[in-house]
Order: structure tokens, then sequence, then C-alpha cells
């Protein structure tokens, strides 16, 4: 019976995370509960999300309480069908945490802490990436916006490495990538993202690019065609010329705590997201030499006038691989209109209750489509 019993897991969201707050339920016990259904809130030091049920059944167990601090891996519920007895969910939970004990102990001794970033070289240039899964699928690179870097896949690596080799690549010029590029424009960042995939050896590749990453993703497809089985693109540039440059400006010139965290609530639906330490990391970053002048360079070249540059609609539409797009409805930088109005062998999704991290706010959602596409190809 122990395949019909299912574990809910504290989740581990972000190299740092080590423990989560469980600050609401979203299920009662015994409930129905769908995969994918909201189930938990959790906090961690950087950002609150809700954690959305990885299983379909009856919650049988809630064993933590709200309030509660548990560490990454804790048995948060068990989810089961009516046809499992109370006694055989009492003895995988007692087995559940007798080797969940070993676990903690093991993190202990030998200071286990997951995957850590790589740096490789791309012609001259650090290109930094995150590395998850070793399945037998083809592998997917993972491209983030403008001003992000490879954290802002946190919600969705995991879940998309199990069957394969997934990359989150810093872009150049962000996070732990070369300070130094070769260029600012969509096609110089895809030069520079080509250089990164011959260096990884990956002949073969899904790619998702979320904003300035989409454009960046378009531009990659266009080149080799051949190499892409398939393009998601979230919230993605390049597909109208609209965008919020109020927000573009703001974000590069703030300084400060206070300064930053309007522009970065404006790039959620739902603004308690947006955590003191997310603001603390962002700001560090911000603080790196050349790194305010390296993103003032992009937006001139990408969002010159305080629009978009490149428009690559027709770029879209002419490629062969599977693609789709997926918006947040309440997306306040990039409008979700720019998914309209495109081609029927384009799937499009826009997702309510979310804003331009969409793949953050509904992650078991925008997870579920890639995956999706990624095996239709």
């Amino acid at each position: 019976m122990s395949e019909l019993i299912q574990a809910i897991t504290m989740p581990k969201w972000g190299l740092a995370m080590s423990e989560g707050l469980v600050t609401a339920w979203h299920v009662e016990l015994s409930a129905e509960v769908q995969r994918g259904q909201e189930l938990v809130d959790i906090e961690t030091e950087k950002i609150v999300n809700v954690f959305e049920s990885p299983a379909s059944g009856i919650l049988r167990r809630r064993l933590v309480a709200v309030g509660d601090t548990v560490p990454v891996g804790a048995l948060l519920g068990v989810v089961a069908s009516e046809a499992v007895s109370d006694t055989e969910i009492d003895a995988h939970i007692e087995k559940f945490n007798a080797e969940f004990a070993d676990v903690l102990a093991a993190r202990a001794d030998e200071e286990v802490h997951g995957p850590e970033p790589e740096v490789l070289d791309v012609a001259g240039r650090a290109a930094r990436y995150l590395a998850m899964g070793e399945g037998n699928g083809v592998p997917l690179l993972l491209l983030h916006g403008f001003g992000g870097d490879l954290n802002n896949w946190l919600f969705n690596q995991p879940t998309l490495a199990v069957e394969r080799r997934v990359f989150a690549l810093d872009l150049p010029g962000h996070g732990g990538s070369a300070k130094v590029l070769a260029g600012v424009g969509v096609e110089a960042l895809a030069d520079d993202v080509a250089g990164f995939v011959a260096a990884a050896e990956l002949s073969s590749l899904h790619l998702a690019g979320h904003s300035l990453g989409g454009a960046v993703a378009i531009e990659l497809a266009r080149r080799t065609p051949q190499q892409v089985r398939s393009l998601t693109l979230i919230a993605s540039a390049g597909l109208g010329q609209d965008i919020d440059a109020e927000y573009i400006r703001g974000f590069i010139a703030a300084g400060r705590r206070k300064d930053l965290k309007p522009w970065i609530e404006r790039l959620f639906a739902d603004t308690s997201l947006v955590r003191r330490d997310m603001l603390d990391d962002i700001l560090k970053f911000k603080r790196l030499d050349h790194v305010t002048d390296i993103l003032t360079s992009i937006a001139d070249s990408v969002f010159a006038g305080g629009h978009q540059a490149l428009v690559l609609r027709d770029t879209l539409a002419a490629l062969d691989m599977p693609r789709q797009v997926i918006w947040g409805a309440q997306d306040r930088i990039i409008p979700a209109s720019h998914s309209e109005g495109l081609p029927s062998a384009v799937g499009v999704h826009v997702l309510d209750g979310a804003g331009h991290m969409v793949h953050m706010e509904k992650a078991a959602e925008v997870t579920a489509l890639i995956e999706k596409l990624m095996d239709s190809a």
C-alpha cells in the first residue's frame, strides 16, 4: 500500500533555504486535494509563497501546525486514498521520520546543501549556472529576465529536473556571470548564451525564457531551430513594443531598500511575496562594480526610448518546434495583451492572480505547462 501514500514534505526554495515556517493551511484534514492545488503557505528568510500539492488524494494527516518551523524535507502531511488504513499511514509516518532523522544527521555531519552554482568559461568570460537533475530527458535551459539571476527559477527547477538535466543560467552581466559584455542587445546576449550552450555540450535542448530571457530564447531558437526541441516564453520581451519604462528606470536607480521595494512589488500581483532578504540580495548584486552601467547599457539598447526596440512576433511565428507563451494576467511590466494574435500553433496561457513573476507566483502551473510542452516534443 506504500505506493498509495504520498508524503508532502517541506520544499527547498533556493540554495540557501534550510527550513521553512508554516503560516497557513488551505486544505482541511480529511478533505480531497488535487495535484497543483494550493495546500500550505510557507515563509522563508527570502520569500513567502504558497506550496501547491504534488499529489492528489485525501489529506489524511497534517503533521505541522501553523507557526511551526521545520527543516527542508520534513514531513508536512500525508495524502492517501480512503482504501489506506490509519494503521498503514501511521506506520508510513513512523518509517519516514526514522529515515529523515538519519538524513538530518548526515546534513549536520557532511554539511550537505544540494547542488551549488558552477562557472564555465565562455569566450574568456565567466558564465555562472546551476545544474540539477541526472535524468535521460533532453536538457532544459532556463533564462531569467532583466536584473534577475538563476535564483528566479528556484520554485521551478527542482521539479523540472526530475527527468532531465536542467540548467539555470545567469545572463551576461547578471548574477555571478562576468560583468564585462561583448554587446548589450538581444543578439549579443544570444551570442553569449549560444557560447554557453556549446561549452556545456548541449547538442539538443529545450528552452524557457522569462522577460528579457524570452527574447534571447527566441533569437537563439531562430539561429539553431534544429537544436531547440521546445520553446516556452514567460511574460516575454520581444512580442510587442509596450513595457513599463518607469519600472526599468526605477529599478536601475534604486540604491536603498526603501527605494527598491516599490519597484520589486510591481513585479508581483501579491506584493507580500517581496521579503527583506529578497531586496537585500538584489541590492548586493546592484552594488557590484559596473552593474549599474551594464544594466543602463542593456536598457538603452533593448528598451530604447521607453519601448521595446526589437519585436520578434514574426520570428516566433516562423519557428517550427512546439511553442507556448505564459503570462500573468496582472502583469504590470509587459502587458498580457502581447500574448494575443499569435499563430494558433503557439499555445497561450494567461494565469489569473499573477504578475510579471508568474513562474514564481503560479509555480506549479507554470512548471506543469513547461513539462507538458517538453513531453509533446
